[in-house]
């Protein structure tokens, strides 16, 4: 439970963040000072399918009094493409929910050998190598870190180039993983006491019919909430979700999604306000 502060609309809350423990480039204690410095006044850390960084945040939140929630962002598996949930206010000791994301960073391992010899046959070379370089854990390295190895290398000029050219979905380098089925991954943070939030839901590749299958279909689950204002969304997109929330009922979340201060569209902080008429999901827990 985070420290009382008062509860609003307005409050500076973000709540979906990536350290170097996944596939971020600053520890969770320099996020945290970040978060601070930028004015956060609640700040979750949830990296991919990890929860190892979350002692060192909170450790670092408790010196900077910043009010901190746990949190884990879990790739999951829905109608045939990858679709990420975050995790908000788990418990990181939960038996369940570390057996699962133990799973899912074994496939990600994997994964990672495959997406190498993809490269390799595209004509890249020590991309395994290259990428670990920027990587905390061999279990989770990602699309992100191999991109980052191309940047290095001079093969494109931009993260989205990489992925429009090599790592993203239907390109040759990206290999499709069949992560945990959308069940596994609400039932995880449940049963951890948490809330399960759909990130950046305008990322998603579905028509509008499968699009409200899947709202409908994660409610039924136990999902609670849905990222509205989240750093990979346009504005147009803050008032489509915030009416997906409207009419499924859910809470809303904001995030910025920060990865690096040189790759991530907005730093720690610097989302706007929520919809004033719909509920943060922090209502109860300041």
């Amino acid at each position: 439970m985070v420290s009382m502060i008062r509860n609003t609309h307005s409050l500076n809350a973000d709540l979906h963040c990536h350290s170097l423990v996944s596939d971020g480039v600053l520890t969770p204690a320099a996020l945290a000072q970040r978060a601070a410095q930028n004015g956060v006044q609640l700040w979750s850390l949830t990296d991919h399918d990890e929860l190892s960084g979350l002692q060192e945040a909170r450790e670092a939140c408790r010196e900077l009094d910043l009010p901190f929630v746990t949190g884990v962002e879990i790739s999951a598996t829905w109608a045939r493409r990858t679709v990420h949930i975050v995790g908000l206010n788990v418990d990181p000791e939960n038996q369940a929910l570390k057996d699962g994301l133990e799973a899912i960073r074994s496939g990600r391992a994997d994964r990672a050998r495959q997406i190498a010899v993809r490269l390799e046959q595209m004509g890249v070379e020590g991309s395994y190598e290259g990428a670990l370089r920027y990587a905390s854990n061999p279990q989770l390295l990602s699309r992100t870190h191999f991109a980052r190895f191309l940047l290095e290398q001079g093969y494109c000029k931009t993260m989205q180039e990489v992925f429009d050219r090599y790592l993203g979905d239907g390109r040759s380098g990206n290999v499709r993983i069949h992560w945990s089925r959308l069940e596994e991954a609400v039932q995880w943070i449940v049963g951890a006491g948490g809330r399960a939030i759909i990130a950046h839901p305008g990322r998603y590749i579905y028509d509008e019919t499968q699009a409200e299958a899947f709202f409908d279909v994660f409610r039924q689950l136990g999902g609670e909430g849905i990222e509205v204002v989240t750093g990979s969304h346009r504005p147009e997109q803050y008032r489509q979700y915030a009416d997906v929330a409207r009419r499924f009922g859910f809470l809303v979340s904001r995030g910025s999604d920060f990865h690096a201060p040189s790759e991530s569209h907005v730093d720690l902080g610097s989302l706007p306000e929520l919809p004033s008429d719909l509920r943060p999901v922090w209502h109860d827990w300041v």
